[in-house]
């Protein structure tokens, strides 16, 4: 196929060689039965089978053709239980492209960002969900790349548009409702900080969780804006379960992963902003790992498209000047505690993720693993404790025939 290839190996418009999602390339080149198995190995079961889709009404199907969205739904099951009830929760991600070019001033970029957020969230509440997440820093392009300072003016306090915008249609759609945003902290010198801000079904302001790990890594210059966040792990106990937050780049740091679920997590989400070049044969695997090895269920979330910017940047990589980050390619997704996982969203339009979560599932796996009674939280704990101070020596036991 010859076509135009971008940077991160995928074609030009975001596209796999012209497929929306890996799991396309599968589908007409993977003959049956062997599909079956490559999508056991790749995607699991859930108790015993693939994970099924939710039956969509056609409203919505309809919808999402009109207002150019990828539309998927799965659910989730677990034992039924004696002694509970099942507590299935319907969790929804949305990954949406920027909507005008950079060069637009900052209002009317904003501006159509909410507008068609305030879609994909108006198609999440016909669906009835209860949770949503919304990508990292969904109200603005990911500048960060750039150095450019002006980009600040996009900086909100939890008062400002984006989360106001939120808490209505969370009240609207008795929905909880994630909002990444880029946050000025008025209080403490107008300092800049990457947050989550957790809104109620009711409207209201659960509280908020500042981003624990800052990329230094190719064009991720984050560190140009903000530094890392000083709210720990926090687990916000809402109306339909207790939800972590983890941003974007904590997905690389397994003890971020198991603080939140010491916490008593049951479903963390990982908002982020990541291109096809520096991180995308990790994705897949890492939300996946993190639900396994901690018993909760995780929803990874990824931006959409290519982003450009008026003014060429370096990162000190030995590249040549470029004027965008790269490829963000979406592949939003749903893993559970038991290892399967749903299918993606495409790599290349916005999307709205739908997956039934029985909650009870992570306390079964919990039981079948005993993953924290086996744990040896005091081996680790001593060990930190040594590794951070300054006179730290590794356990290292050399072989006396090395010699000195």
């Amino acid at each position: 196929m010859d076509e135009a290839v971008s940077k991160d190996n995928g074609a030009a418009d975001g596209t796999l060689a012209s497929y929306d999602r890996v799991e396309d390339i599968l589908e007409e080149f993977v003959p049956q039965p062997q599909l079956e198995q490559v999508k056991r190995v790749l995607y699991g079961h859930n108790r015993g089978q693939p994970v099924p889709k939710i039956a969509l009404c056609k409203h919505l199907t309809t919808l999402s053709k009109e207002k150019n969205f990828d539309l998927q739904g799965y659910a989730f099951d677990a034992a039924k239980e004696q002694l509970r009830a099942p507590r299935v929760v319907r969790i929804g991600l949305i990954q949406h492209s920027i909507q005008k070019e950079t060069t637009a001033p900052f209002t009317e970029q904003r501006d159509a960002i909410h507008s068609r957020v305030s879609e994909l969230i108006d198609a999440a509440g016909e669906a009835h969900v209860n949770v949503l997440c919304l990508q990292e820093t969904w109200h603005i392009p990911f500048a960060f790349c750039t150095r450019e300072k002006s980009w600040c003016e996009l900086a909100e306090n939890l008062l400002g548009p984006s989360v106001s915008m939120c808490r209505g249609l969370a009240e609207k759609w008795n929905m909880v409702i994630v909002c990444p945003i880029l946050e000025r902290d008025e209080m403490h010198g107008n300092t800049i900080w990457n947050t989550a801000v957790v809104i109620s079904h009711a409207g209201n302001i659960i509280g908020k969780h500042r981003k624990n790990h800052i990329p230094r890594v190719g064009d991720f210059n984050e560190s140009t804006y903000y530094m890392e966040g000083n709210t720990g792990h926090p687990v916000f106990e809402t109306i339909y379960g207790k939800i972590g937050v983890n941003i974007c780049y904590g997905r690389h740091h397994p003890l971020n992963w198991m603080a939140f679920g010491l916490n008593g997590a049951e479903i963390v989400f990982n908002p982020s902003a990541t291109v096809g070049e520096l991180s995308e044969p990790m994705w897949a695997i890492e939300a996946r790992n993190a639900a396994i090895a901690n018993s909760y269920y995780v929803a990874a979330i990824n931006r959409v498209g290519t982003e450009t910017f008026p003014n060429a940047f370096t990162s000190g990589d030995g590249k040549p000047s470029h004027h965008d980050f790269g490829h963000f390619y979406g592949s939003s997704y749903v893993s559970a505690p038991d290892a399967s996982r749903t299918p993606s969203l495409s790599r290349c339009r916005d999307g709205l993720m739908l997956a039934d979560c029985d909650l009870n599932l992570c306390q079964q796996l919990q039981d079948k693993w005993a993953f924290r009674m086996t744990a040896r939280y005091d081996l680790y704990s001593s060990l930190l404790a040594r590794y951070v101070r300054e006179d730290f020596v590794p356990q290292i036991v050399r072989d006396p025939s090395l010699g000195l």
